[in-house]
């Protein structure tokens, strides 16, 4: 099988993956910017409701949006790590929506923060059962302890992408910063894994 006749495709809630296809979909962006402000966080806490502010455990406050469904984690200094987004588009949304809260309480942010992605999460199948125990033994990079957790995990060092492989086919890919990096590496687990198999 050549490396352009693999087609992936987006998962489809609620249908179960059909064998020999391959899809897969971002379900989590983390990523981090600055707001170049200071931010009274106690006066955040005390003034919105969305928020969670223990700063004897953790000196960030929690802010929790519900539309997109995001949590951010909002620092004194202005640095915000926001997580849960499944698109840049959504991302975005999110950080306007936390610039707007903080008008709420007289901040007023007037650069456009620039957004870092540190991290993608896409999860999918590769349509084909696996054998783990075999994958272990024939891959490299591999730690697959069953007794403790039922997938293996699979650095792709090439890609800088780590994968949990399940033997239903089903994974779960982290590391990359991008749509395009999740689907670059993707197509290199399956050329390894039919080299292997």
């Amino acid at each position: 099988m050549s490396e352009k006749s693999i087609k992936i495709k987006k998962p489809v809630k609620g249908k179960k993956p059909v064998k020999g296809e391959v899809t897969i979909e971002v379900v989590n962006i983390v990523v981090s910017t600055s707001l170049e402000h200071d931010i009274p966080l106690e006066k955040m806490a005390a003034t919105l409701s969305n928020t969670e502010y223990n700063p004897e455990q953790f000196p960030g406050l929690v802010i929790r949006i519900r539309d997109p469904k995001t949590s951010a984690l909002i620092f004194s200094s202005g640095k915000v790590v926001c997580t849960g987004a499944r698109s840049m588009d959504k991302v975005e949304e999110s950080i306007v929506k936390i610039i707007e809260n903080l008008k709420k309480i007289g901040i007023n942010i007037i650069i456009k923060p620039k957004i870092a992605v540190q991290n993608i999460v896409a999860s999918g199948s590769i349509g084909m059962d696996l054998n783990l125990n075999v994958l272990a033994m024939k891959l490299e990079n591999t730690e697959y302890e069953p007794e403790q957790f039922p997938g293996l995990v699979y650095k792709l060092d090439e890609a800088k992408a780590t994968f949990l492989l399940f033997s239903n086919g089903k994974i779960v890919c982290t590391g990359t910063k991008s749509e395009k990096e999740v689907h670059e590496a993707l197509d290199k687990l399956i050329i390894n894994l039919k080299k292997v198999s």
